[in-house]
C-alpha cells in the first residue's frame, strides 16, 4: 500500500500509480508466492498455520522472525484501522491543533483501546482466524477482486477489447466462487474448532 500512496505525491499522479500497482503486483507478489511453495515443500500439509512455529535454528534467527511477524502484524492492523481512526476522530475529535493534549490523549486513548479491545478478542478465541477467513470471505474477497472488476467493466465496457472483457469476467466468476468456497470452510472450522477449544486456550 505505501508505493501507492507514495506516489501520489509526484506528478503525473495516474501513470507513477499503475507503474506502483505494477511493481506491487508483478515483482511483490513473487516472495509470496516463493515462501507459500517453499514452505509447503519443506513441511507439507501438517505444518503449524503460524509457519514460525515450525522453523528451526539459532534462537536470535527465531526471536528476530517472530518481532518481525508482531510488527508487521500491528502495521497491518493499523492499516486496516484507518477508516475507523478517521471516523471516531472527524465525529468526536476535538478541534483545533492535532497535537494540542485534548485532542492527542483522545487519539491516544480511542486507538490505545481499540488495540487493547481487538488483543483481548484475539486472546479470548484462539480460533480467531477462522473468523478471519470468514470475514474476509464476506469483505475482502468481494471488495478486492470482485467489486473492482465490475466497477472497471461498468466505467470503461465500451471501450474495451472482448479479450479484456473476458479476463475482467473470469476474475468475477472466480473470485465469486472463491469467495462462496472461503465462507464454507470459514463456517465449517468455527462450528468444528468451538466444539475443540475453550476460552483463553493455550495453544
Amino acid at each position: 500500500m505505501l508505493p501507492e500512496i507514495q506516489a501520489t505525491i509526484r506528478q503525473p499522479v495516474v501513470k507513477n500509480m499503475m507503474k506502483s500497482l505494477y511493481l506491487h503486483f508483478g515483482v511483490g507478489v513473487i516472495p509470496l508466492y516463493f515462501v507459500t511453495f517453499i514452505g509447503y515443500w519443506a513441511y507439507g500439509s501438517s505444518t503449524s498455520a503460524y509457519l514460525l512455529n515450525n522453523v528451526h535454528g539459532p534462537v536470535w534467527a527465531k526471536a528476530i522472525a517472530h518481532i518481525t511477524a508482531f510488527l508487521q502484524s500491528i502495521i497491518g492492523l493499523h492499516m486496516f484501522a484507518c477508516p475507523l481512526y478517521e471516523y471516531l476522530d472527524t465525529k468526536y475529535g476535538g478541534k483545533g491543533r492535532a497535537m494540542a493534549f485534548k485532542n492527542l490523549s483522545f487519539r491516544v486513548f480511542v486507538r490505545g483501546g481499540y488495540l487493547t479491545l481487538t488483543t483481548f478478542i484475539s486472546a479470548l478465541m484462539p480460533f480467531l482466524g477462522d473468523f478471519m477467513c470468514l470475514t474476509g470471505a464476506i469483505s475482502t474477497f468481494p471488495l478486492t477482486f470482485i467489486l473492482a472488476n465490475h466497477m472497471y467493466l461498468v466505467a470503461n465496457g465500451n471501450r474495451l477489447a472482448v479479450i479484456q472483457k473476458l479476463w475482467h469476467w473470469l476474475n468475477i466468476y472466480f473470485f465469486g466462487i472463491m469467495s462462496v468456497a472461503a465462507a464454507v470452510t470459514g463456517i465449517r472450522l468455527i462450528v468444528l474448532d468451538s466444539e475443540t477449544y475453550h476460552f483463553f486456550a493455550d495453544l
